[in-house]
């Protein structure tokens, strides 16, 4: 097989279909029958030079994909089926891909180094390969130059695919020291210089000691912002990405350099060619980040509670980098607003800007007042485009007093440009602006109102004529809609939107069958707004939203008439049931919340129920997700009705449980079985065993996503509730997965905010389970069940207590627990909660809390316990 290798894998990539398929059944049987030969004939292949570029790059590939997935389980399985391989064989592979690093076929080379660092992320861990970093440091004082050139490439990979611990800082100082001499302005080849900036950004993460040295930290400051002046231009690029990693990994080093940076970066932005100006705008945008995340963190009082000061940058610099930015709002691109990933410097300097006013907040207003001023009248569409823009970059972080009477008086000018400009651009910023300050200066937290019973009427009107606009214009103008309505979620009982909201839901309902609806992302726009619109209105229009629903149904409805569809179309005809259901979602939610609008709307719901099923049925693989919340919502106004819906809709439950490819699917799913517990409460009986298999089948699955971990969890919590005692025969499955889930999350290292995120819900979601279990069996002869789980409950809640890393909704749920441990099961509760290491002060933590949701279960808890002690 070895022989033939170059010819399959040529064949593998041939236009020939048959041929193609023939290629790859090969290769896939090879592989399965020898793995190591197979693996050693690939590397060959990569290392010979005699051999065809395009065997070679595949070779290449194949072989990186057999060390590394995507998917968490599946790269688990492939880093433990490299380490058990034969070391020989092993051995031979990595000699073969260092021995590649020389090739003078640039793609062979840069695939050896992808390969070589996979290799090094899977052993450097397991203490094996140690000679490896000593054996490309070697490398980078060989000639030819294109042999310095893979290496530093490789050594950039490799860091970042090995955490810094794994190298010691003897290597870790000679790779940066191989790397910044490799940046120098001496190095007279640009590729090697191009590998070696690009390899600093990767080993930036490693260099912490180095950048705490003040003279170590200098000279790698001092190649990094020479190379920003490099002729070549990929070289700067890469050198202004080493700057914005920097700035966000070593931001209190910066302070000696910033005047430096300044006057490099607005070089940069004002004369170099866009890649480069785009980085360096991206410096200061990660500045303002850096600086935000430490006021919002510390509230501006540096006590001591901080890590790191902050040095207030951004403020220091104002006077030179606001008049930089607005400068680049005038670089507009003609046709930017059609394309949706479109990043040019104008929108990188209007997103800074944005970020500055957060920032600095009221002390850049007046900086960018004068802008807009000189340029909001021109004739020339660039300059009251941008003039419009940096109106609307700044409304977020200055205080509403401080830009309140500026609105007032732009508010009319906006809305006659948003009508008469000439220029779509303008009209396109002039309804962007317009949501952001319904966004940011309109609602019940603002003390002087924006809009008024004078100029409502106005702003409905000419949002309602731009929804007419070219797409993306009207998009937008949606967009502004959607804040506008927002803003009115808290009034009651009327509200100034009512007059409009018969106009309102036709002119959305309009815009959703224009022939130019699947553009930008105009109709998903007018479903979302008019969602919002039903979902702020009040019981006045109540009447209206119930002749929406006949209205939806049909255009649901309509999607579903079976013709024959492309992929391409039923992709879209998918999207717009997701909008339909989503929309019908919000309806249900709005009329089952009162009584009277209830009743009347369930007069639909056999006929809704009907519609969902079929938006499932056409579907064969996967259940839709917005389908399904929908569903969710329809139960819990149906309430114990629903039942009838059961035998039907039970085997896509079923389904979706069973979807962990798609697990936000799966997720969704199993949070409607909590709905459906709660609205049917014993009648769900007959169907729990087969849910409560499936939910113990997910959990105990290594390919589940661990996001769905937690509404599983939660939802024992549910069925416990609904069923009451009947919940006995799970016991012996259910409990021990909580208890070894609740140790699991006790243990958690927290290393980043995702993973707090993620251990507060995984333990919500527990702490929801026991808590529905305790209420469950409540007054029931069987509660002596549970007495056996009582301590390892306490001992959940005492190792969260002395963590000390709960949020607020976990503590409020954990406080519940306690007090339910004491409501069921009383005095066999009592005397192991006064054994409870830290019951007492978790209590007393609780009763002081400023939240009053904690407050409020703590008052709660201690009555139950103190009723549990006395018996």
């Amino acid at each position: 097989m070895a022989m033939e290798v170059t010819q399959v894998l040529l064949n593998a990539q041939s236009i020939d279909g048959n041929v193609r398929k023939h290629a790859e059944e090969s290769l896939k049987q090879f592989q399965e029958q020898n793995l190591p030969s197979f693996l050693l004939s690939l590397s060959g292949e990569l290392a010979n030079d005699e051999k065809p570029v395009d065997s070679r790059k595949l070779a290449g590939l194949i072989l990186k994909n057999a060390l590394d997935a995507k998917e968490q389980h599946r790269k688990l399985e492939l880093v433990q089926r490299w380490l058990s391989l034969d070391n020989n064989a092993k051995g031979q592979i990595k000699a073969c891909l260092l021995k590649t690093l020389a090739s003078p076929v640039p793609d062979a080379r840069s695939t050896a180094s992808q390969v070589i660092a996979k290799i090094a992320g899977i052993e450097l861990p397991q203490r094996q390969w140690p000679e490896l970093i000593g054996s490309l440091l070697s490398n980078i004082h060989q000639l030819p130059p294109h042999v310095k050139q893979a290496t530093l490439e490789t050594l950039g990979y490799l860091c970042e695919e090995v955490s810094p611990d794994v190298v010691d800082q003897d290597h870790v100082n000679k790779i940066l020291t191989a790397v910044v001499q490799g940046m120098n302005a001496t190095e007279g080849n640009n590729d090697v210089r191009l590998a070696a900036t690009r390899a600093l950004y990767n080993a930036l993460g490693f260099a912490q000691a180095n950048f705490s040295n003040d003279m170590e930290r200098d000279y790698i400051m001092r190649v990094v912002c020479e190379a920003t002046l490099s002729p070549e231009m990929k070289i700067r690029q890469a050198a202004y990405e080493c700057l914005v990693s920097i700035s966000s990994t070593y931001y209190e080093k910066l302070a000696p350099y910033m005047q430096d940076i300044f006057n490099i970066t607005a070089k940069a932005v004002r004369e170099d060619e866009e890649p480069v100006a785009l980085q360096a705008i991206e410096f200061w945008s990660s500045i303002c980040d850096e600086e935000i995340d430490i006021l919002e963190e510390y509230g501006g009082d540096f006590t001591g509670d901080s890590d790191i000061p902050c040095f207030y940058f951004i403020k220091q610099a104002l006077p030179a980098l606001v008049p930089m930015l607005l400068e680049t709002l005038l670089k507009q691109e003609e046709d930017q607003d059609q394309d949706e990933g479109a990043w040019n410097i104008a929108m990188a300097g209007g997103t800074c800007l944005g970020l500055v006013a957060r920032t600095v907040g009221d002390d850049i207003v007046q900086l960018v007042m004068q802008f807009i001023e000189d340029n909001i009248t021109k004739p020339d569409w660039r300059h009251r485009e941008a003039a419009t823009y940096a109106f609307g970059s700044i409304l977020e972080g200055p205080s509403p007093e401080k830009l309140t009477p500026l609105v007032n008086v732009a508010l009319n000018f906006m809305l006659t440009a948003l009508t008469k400009d000439p220029n779509n651009h303008v009209k396109d910023t002039t309804a962007w602006t317009l949501g952001r300050i319904f966004e940011f200066l309109h609602g019940s937290t603002v003390d002087t109102p924006i809009i008024t019973q004078a100029n409502c009427q106005q702003i409905v009107t000419v949002l309602l004529q731009s929804m007419k606009d070219v797409a993306n214009g009207a998009e937008k103008a949606c967009g502004a809609l959607y804040f506008l309505a927002q803003g009115y979620e808290e009034v009651s009982p009327s509200s100034p939107l009512t007059p409009y909201f018969q106009e309102i839901v036709q002119a959305l309902l309009t815009v959703t069958h224009r022939e130019d609806a699947g553009e930008s992302r105009l109709r998903t726009a007018a479903y979302e707004t008019l969602n919002e619109v039903v979902r702020c209105s009040t019981d006045e229009t109540a009447p209206m939203v119930l002749q929406l629903v006949p209205v939806i149904m049909t255009e649901l409805h309509n999607t579903l008439e079976g013709q024959k569809l492309s992929s391409d179309e039923r992709e879209k005809q998918g999207e717009l049931q997701g909008l339909l259901c989503g929309c019908l979602q919000v309806i249900i939610q709005k009329l089952g919340s009162s009584e009277p609008t209830k009743y009347v709307f369930m007069q639909y719901a056999d006929q809704i129920m009907g519609l969902f099923l079929r938006v499932f049925a056409c579907r064969s693989a996967t259940v839709h997700e917005e389908a399904m919340l929908a569903i969710g919502a329809l139960a819990y106004a149906a309430g114990p009705d629903f039942a009838k819906y059961m035998p039907e809709f039970y085997k896509y439950l079923e389904m979706g449980r069973q979807n962990f490819e798609e697990y936000q699917v799966c997720a969704v799913t199993v949070g409607v079985v909590g709905d459906i517990c709660r609205a049917l409460e014993d009648k769900i009986l007959p169907y729990c065993d087969g849910i409560m298999t499936q939910l113990l089948k997910d959990l105990s699955s290594n390919q589940l996503h661990r996001s769905v971990k937690p509404p599983i969890f939660s939802s024992f919590g549910d069925i416990a509730l609904a069923i009451g005692e009947n919940f006995e025969k799970y016991l012996m499955y259910a409990m021990p997965m909580l208890q070894s889930a609740a140790e699991l999350s006790a243990h958690t290292a927290i290393a980043d905010d995702e993973m707090t995120e993620y251990t507060n819900s995984l333990r919500n979601g527990i702490l929801e389970a026991y808590s529905g279990i305790l209420q469950g069996f409540k007054n029931s002869p069987k509660t002596q069940l549970l007495i056996p789980y009582a301590p390892h409950i306490l001992q959940f809640l005492d190792s969260m207590y002395m963590e000390k890393d709960m949020d607020d909704v976990v503590m409020k749920t954990a406080i519940g627990v306690l007090g339910d441990l004491a409501d069921t099961l009383g005095s066999n509760a009592g005397s192991l909660i006064q054994q409870s290491l830290s019951s007492k002060d978790f209590l007393n933590e609780c009763l002081s809390s400023d939240d009053h949701m904690i407050k409020e279960s703590a008052e709660w808890a201690k009555l139950a316990i103190s009723r549990a002690i006395s018996v």
